[in-house]
C-alpha cells in the first residue's frame, strides 16, 4: 500500500512483552480516526511478520505479537518506517438494518433520556433511525458496535449505578455516543431499546456480522415483529 501523506502523526511504544501500542496525532478526529482504522486493517492484513492481531479504538491500536517470531523494536521499527496513510480515503463499508423494540422493557432509559434531552420520546426513536450511524470501533465486552450518537443537542449522562446485566442485542446511549452490544454484561449506559436480531455468532471467524467503517440504520417495530424475528442472525444489507 502506498500512502498519501497527511498531517497525522504516528507515535509507537511497547505495551507489555508481547504487544506495542500506536497512537495518532492528527489534525482532526476524522483524520486521526481514518488514519487508525486503515493502518489496522493493513496490519490485520498480515503485512508485518508475527504480527497476530491489530485492534483499534478512535485514536490508538492495540498491535499484539508472537514474541517467538518477532520483537517489539523490529515491529516498531516497520511501523515507523511506514508512510501514513490517506484519512480521508473512504474504508470499506456496508450497511445493516436492524430491528429495534424501543421503550417499556426492551428500553427502560428511554423516557428518561427523552426527558433529558427535552425531547418526545418518540422523537428520540425518530433520530435514532432516521440516519445511518457510523461504526467507529469494536469495544467491550464481545465486539460491541460502538457508533456515533444522533444529535440530541445535549449528551446523555451514564446511570448513577450501572445495571449488573443488560441482556444481549442492547442498544443504548451515553455522551454523545450509541452502542449495540452482542451479548448480555453490565453496563452504564442508557438503554432505551433491544433488538430481536443475534448480533454474537460464535460459528463464523468474525464472531460479528460488521467492522469499524460499517454503517447501522435502525428501525423500530412492534412486539409481534420482535417476536417473529427474535433469533435471526444479523446480515448486511442485500443490496449494499
Amino acid at each position: 500500500m502506498t500512502g498519501v501523506r497527511t498531517a497525522a502523526k504516528l507515535d509507537v511504544s511497547p505495551c507489555g512483552d508481547a504487544a506495542v501500542r500506536i497512537t495518532v496525532d492528527g489534525a482532526g478526529t476524522e483524520e486521526v480516526w481514518g488514519t487508525v482504522h486503515h493502518l489496522a486493517r493493513r496490519l490485520n492484513d498480515g503485512e508485518v511478520p508475527g504480527v497476530l492481531s491489530a485492534v483499534p479504538t478512535y485514536d490508538a491500536i492495540l498491535v499484539e505479537f508472537d514474541p517467538c517470531v518477532t520483537t517489539a523494536d523490529t515491529v516498531m521499527f516497520q511501523l515507523l518506517s511506514w508512510e501514513a496513510p490517506d484519512a480521508l480515503a473512504a474504508l470499506p463499508s456496508r450497511g445493516l438494518d436492524v430491528p429495534v423494540l424501543f421503550g417499556g422493557e426492551a428500553g427502560p432509559d428511554l423516557t428518561w433520556v427523552a426527558g433529558v434531552v427535552g425531547l418526545p420520546a418518540a422523537r428520540v426513536v425518530e433520530l435514532m433511525c432516521e440516519t445511518e450511524l457510523l461504526i467507529r470501533c469494536l469495544g467491550g465486552p464481545a465486539a460491541s458496535a460502538m457508533t456515533d450518537g444522533p444529535d440530541f443537542g445535549e449528551p446523555v449522562p451514564r446511570l448513577a449505578t450501572p445495571r449488573l446485566r443488560v441482556p444481549p442485542g442492547a442498544v443504548s446511549l451515553a455522551g454523545r455516543q450509541a452502542v449495540l452490544g452482542p451479548v448480555a454484561a453490565p453496563s452504564g449506559w442508557r438503554q432505551i431499546g433491544r433488538t430481536p436480531l443475534t448480533v454474537l455468532q460464535t460459528d463464523t471467524e468474525a464472531v460479528v456480522p460488521y467492522r469499524p467503517g460499517d454503517r447501522l440504520r435502525y428501525y423500530a417495530i412492534d412486539e409481534a415483529t420482535y417476536a417473529r424475528l427474535r433469533g435471526e442472525p444479523m446480515r448486511y444489507r442485500a443490496d449494499d
